[in-house]
């Protein structure tokens, strides 16, 4: 707010037709090259809340460019008696369940709690709480391993946790 302050206070004192033109572009030229600037982190956050935007819509085509094309999807779960068991389910099977859910049926809200970075390889740890037509259903974790493919990143690997206990909706 300091700068807009004295952009405009300078712009005041300048009587100058020419100038005030120029550093009215000035201005714009520098906030809208801040307004694109983004760090790799926020490219990776991008990603993922796309994904869930693209479900919290039932948009199938925003959900499927959040992967590459070799990405695994996983859920890890337990049975009736209590072990586990690691599910795998292609990304264009969910995405023809995301295609069916009406519009603000499933609404994945996550937390980014850890993202870390070395190169083209990413990795975010996200918990969430899971809600369906509003009311909630679960909670877990999402692991996400994400890789830059010529500037962009791409889910590679998701596995989450489901539950219903211990959850803080």
């Amino acid at each position: 707010m300091k700068i807009l302050w004295r952009i405009t206070s300078v712009y005041k004192t300048i009587k100058n037709k020419q100038m005030k033109c120029f550093l009215i572009s000035l201005t714009a030229f520098f906030f809208s090259f801040a307004a694109f600037a983004q760090t790799a982190e926020d490219s990776v956050k991008a990603t993922i809340n796309n994904l869930f935007v693209a479900m919290k819509n039932g948009d199938a085509s925003l959900f499927k460019t959040a992967f590459s094309d070799s990405a695994i999807l996983q859920t890890i779960s337990r049975d009736k008696e209590g072990k586990t068991h690691v599910v795998t389910e292609s990304i264009d099977e969910f995405a023809m369940f995301v295609r069916k859910l009406k519009k603000d049926s499933a609404d994945e809200r996550i937390h980014f709690e850890t993202i870390k970075m070395d190169g083209p390889l990413a990795i975010a740890w996200t918990p969430y709480n899971f809600y369906f037509n509003d009311k909630f259903s679960h909670c877990g974790v999402n692991s996400f391993q994400l890789i830059r493919f010529d500037g962009i990143w791409k889910i590679q690997y998701l596995i989450d946790t489901r539950r219903r206990t211990g959850c803080k909706p």
